[in-house]
């Protein structure tokens, strides 16, 4: 019943404008209206990008196929996870070719992946009929996130990774200016999914994100903190803000993706004064 009412809530959102479907998030992330010259907060001010901040010019750089040839080039081909294939549909997809373990992504949005640790335990016409939903999906319309509009859809199959505690921690460098502020570190992100933010001298930060409960331990910087944020920034200088995510796995840094809209504005930091806070190194929004 909850994903019938989902499905029917993300159909209606299609049908909105832009502005009427930014207001309503705004309404459920702030509690007032989004005004452009009101822009204040962190989440209002990523929906001011979305309508205002040409994010159209970002499409490859949000496809996860493309941008992967742009981080060959600035990068190196080293900090990429290895690809297995890239398909256009499922028919092209052999199951048996495939290694044991790996990672399904689609490249035209966020949330489509798979993880897949052993393949000789997947129901395959099921991960088929899932897959084939969200070819169907236009994540565009769903999120007004113009960036993602022209994504030439794919079926992207990555190499499995871990590090050597079995988990795969996922770095959120929050770049602004081309200057990381902060990072958030994701926990267990497909089960049970907490974060922590530290700052660039790994000071655990009294900030979590709306949704999502503080990661109950803590984990000491990675031991080339120093070479990830050089990586995030340099990634980050071309635009005014973006989020880099990468990947550490036992000392080898491997990228993630680039995101510019965030939770598409609708997961305020907490308390909101931080918000407030945060949302005063975008001054590039009027």
């Amino acid at each position: 019943m909850k994903n019938v009412i989902r499905n029917m809530f993300l159909n209606i959102l299609k049908l909105l404008p832009t502005k009427i479907v930014i207001n309503i998030e705004n309404i459920i992330s702030y509690k007032r209206f989004f005004k452009k010259n009101r822009a204040n907060y962190f989440g209002e001010k990523i929906q001011w990008m979305k309508l205002y901040g040409n994010l159209q010019e970002y499409t490859d750089y949000v496809d996860k196929y493309k941008v992967r040839q742009i981080i060959e080039k600035e990068l190196g081909e080293e900090y990429l996870i290895p690809l297995v294939g890239v398909y256009n549909n499922v028919s092209e997809i052999d199951y048996s070719k495939l290694p044991k373990a790996f990672v399904i992504k689609l490249n035209h949005g966020s949330g489509y992946n798979i993880i897949v640790k052993d393949k000789n335990k997947i129901n395959v016409n099921k991960i088929n009929k899932r897959l084939q939903k969200w070819l169907r999906e236009d994540y565009y319309k769903i999120k007004k996130e113009i960036q993602y509009k022209n994504v030439n859809k794919k079926i992207i199959i990555e190499e499995y990774m871990s590090d050597s505690s079995g988990e795969l921690l996922d770095y959120k460098f929050f770049c602004f200016n081309g200057k990381s502020e902060f990072v958030k570190v994701d926990f267990d992100r497909y089960a049970h999914h907490t974060a922590n933010f530290y700052d660039m001298k790994w000071n655990k930060l009294d900030l979590t994100e709306k949704g999502f409960n503080n990661y109950k331990g803590d984990i000491d910087a990675p031991k080339n903190l120093s070479k990830m944020i050089e990586i995030a920034e340099n990634l980050s200088l071309k635009f005014p803000f973006v989020r880099v995510d990468l990947y550490n796995v036992n000392g080898k840094i491997y990228f993630g993706e680039l995101t510019f809209t965030p939770a598409s504005g609708k997961h305020p930091f907490l308390p909101l004064s931080k918000d407030l806070e945060i949302a005063k190194k975008m001054t590039f929004v009027k």
